[in-house]
């Protein structure tokens, strides 16, 4: 029985299952904690400018440790009389140099024009504010490999040589990716040159005990006691074991609790859990979809149907599945160049992976999976989101 008002929630505090949540500390990372804190030291004592690259799976806790750790490397600066400012940068959300230029200036100056100004321009803006603010900037950029098939790796080279433009000036600047996957073979050699490439901080999925202990917490933080019995913890800690992602075990935690209170009953049941992870795959997936225009969606409603049978299709397979679904939907088919460039954004915004193919394969070929979502699910949702846009 838990101690909440009768009839009243079973959630304290639903905030802290929220994604923008960030804990103190982070369960089970601070191996990862203790590689940066060791990295990024230099730039504290001796003025130095640093790189890294955090790679992980979904979940794992890779923005959150960037968080927790940029602000710490802020207090141990202030400990010693200087000054670190940082700025994260969701590159789904920013994902060509001007966009993340923009953001990053925005930090010093929250009004500054969006037109108007060239990407040169806006680095030399971004140098006087730096300069003016007399700080070191940490720059983190994640989901850093939308930016990176988008707009190629210009601004990572810049940056990484942000204080040889100037001569004699102290270093200024310093540079965290996050991505999922190794973001290097995106990179050209200028860039790859002046990266890095030993400092990576793996993030390896968790396994279910890790999981539990993150449950546990937030159960404590969230929920009133008794209401998350030790039995639903596991399960739910079993459930997000098969992808060792956190973030949708928290997720499940959260949705779970929300079935309970429906029912205005005071703890979460195995139950609920198993009807909350059935809800909880198709939420995602319809929020991220309906974010995309009707163009898009069309072209990876081709995909999809295509997919079905397929590991991987090939881009004239796709397209020629796209030209059936325009007719099909009275839509006007749009040309080679343009289908391209939808290709490359849903592959930029992570709703499909492409490679060129290898050996084996006569010439070459951009080859086209999809890797978080069912094929079958994938066409169901679509279908319903371009019918009821119309």
């Amino acid at each position: 029985m838990n101690s909440s008002p009768a009839g009243a929630s079973v959630f304290k505090d639903i905030q802290k299952l929220s994604f923008d949540y960030v804990p103190e500390k982070l369960v089970h990372r601070e191996p990862q904690m203790k590689r940066l804190r060791t990295l990024f030291r230099p730039v504290v004592d001796s003025n130095f400018s640093q790189n890294a690259l955090i790679t992980g799976s979904v979940g794992t806790g890779k923005t959150h440790l960037s968080k927790i750790f940029s602000s710490d490397l802020g207090k141990m600066a202030q400990d010693k009389g200087k000054y670190i400012e940082h700025v994260l940068v969701n590159c789904r959300q920013y994902y060509t140099e001007d966009m993340v230029l923009l953001k990053i200036i925005s930090k010093f100056q929250p009004h500054f024009p969006d037109r108007g100004f060239s990407v040169p321009e806006k680095l030399e803006v971004l140098r006087k504010q730096i300069d003016k603010s007399k700080c070191h900037l940490l720059i983190v950029l994640d989901e850093v490999d939308a930016l990176l098939k988008k707009s190629g790796s210009n601004l990572i080279y810049t940056f990484t040589r942000f204080d040889e433009e100037v001569p004699g000036i102290k270093a200024s600047l310093s540079l965290i990716l996050i991505s999922q996957h190794d973001v290097f073979p995106l990179m050209d050699a200028a860039s790859l040159s002046t990266f890095k490439r030993t400092n990576v901080v793996a993030m390896d999925k968790y396994n279910g005990e890790e999981l539990k202990d993150i449950l546990m917490e937030r159960v404590e933080l969230a929920f009133y006691p008794g209401a998350v019995p030790e039995d639903s913890t596991g399960l739910i800690a079993d459930i997000a074991s098969e992808s060792g992602d956190a973030r949708f075990g928290i997720e499940l935690l959260m949705n779970s609790g929300m079935l309970a209170d429906e029912e205005r009953v005071e703890e979460i049941t195995p139950e609920h859990v198993r009807l909350a992870k059935a809800e909880t795959f198709r939420t995602i997936t319809e929020e991220k979809l309906a974010e995309l225009d009707k163009g898009k969606k069309v072209a990876l409603l081709a995909i999809a149907r295509k997919m079905k049978k397929s590991a991987y299709i090939n881009t004239g397979d796709a397209e020629d599945s796209y030209a059936v679904v325009c007719e099909e939907l009275g839509e006007k088919k749009r040309g080679h160049t343009q289908f391209w460039k939808y290709i490359k954004d849903l592959d930029a915004l992570g709703f499909i992976d492409t490679k060129i193919s290898g050996e084996g394969v006569v010439g070459k070929t951009t080859l086209i999976s999809l890797s978080e979502i069912p094929a079958g699910q994938l066409e169901e949702i679509l279908e319903r989101e371009i019918g009821g846009s119309e």
